[in-house]
């Protein structure tokens, strides 16, 4: 049984896998060594463990991790990957965007796949059927959006995410709720036809926390799969018990 952290930039979530299969995934504030008691009591045969942290973390923390499993793995640019890393600087690429990245291909080998991850940021990565992770973009999340254009003018709202279907407002608040959600949509859907123009047969995966606000919205198809980064985590341990 495997253990995945994911210190994310505005969550912490841990999964159990047992061969292969998730049976839990927990938020938490944050992750402590007080979790690693209980998480042991309950799964008496967990024994391995990846952490991927895009913050800092507490030396404790690492130090238990280490201490109570038998292998530990802490993501970064040197651990082998089962597939391949273009990225020219992949020091600097997020430990989240590679393992959706490899959660992605791990659902659909031998497939041309961008991942779209919805999150604090909207990042779209892109692995051609070879395997081969060639690189992607990244753009400001939904509220990111609304906070730039509170922080960064003199006198508009904040405004938030909220169920709205219309092409454009009739108020301030009405604007800047379509200007930022159905800005997104467009973006989105443009992203993905001109990928398409480059990549035949191109399968789209969404993930992150806002993964639901494109369900019905874009006219493109797609496939949602919330716990992509925790699968690409788990299979990146495997790998490395493989090689």
């Amino acid at each position: 049984m495997n253990l995945v952290i994911d210190i994310g930039n505005t969550r912490t979530k841990f999964s159990v896998f047992n061969r292969g299969e998730v049976l839990i995934t927990v938020p938490v504030e944050e992750f402590s060594p007080e979790h690693i008691d209980v998480l042991k009591k309950e799964h008496p045969d967990l024994k391995k463990v990846i952490l991927s942290a895009v913050k800092d973390y507490s030396p404790e923390l690492k130090t238990a991790l280490q201490n109570r499993f038998d292998r530990f793995i802490e993501l970064n640019a040197n651990t082998p990957l089962p597939i391949e890393n273009h990225y020219k600087t992949p020091e600097t690429l997020g430990k989240d965007r590679i393992a959706a990245a490899v959660g992605g291909f791990d659902l659909y080998p031998e497939t041309n796949l961008l991942i779209i991850d919805a999150g604090t940021a909207i990042t779209y990565d892109l692995v051609n059927d070879k395997g081969q992770y060639l690189g992607g973009n990244i753009s400001p999340g939904i509220d990111m959006r609304f906070q730039a254009l509170h922080q960064f003018t003199g006198k508009l709202p904040l405004g938030k995410q909220q169920s709205f279907d219309k092409l454009f407002g009739s108020t301030t608040e009405e604007a800047i709720t379509a200007g930022v959600q159905n800005g997104v949509v467009f973006e989105v859907d443009r992203a993905i036809d001109t990928f398409k123009d480059f990549y035949k047969n191109l399968k789209v995966i969404i993930t992150g926390g806002n993964a639901e606000f494109f369900d019905n919205k874009l006219k493109n198809s797609f496939f949602v799969h919330f716990n992509l980064i925790a699968l690409g985590l788990n299979r990146i341990l495997e790998y490395n018990e493989e090689i």
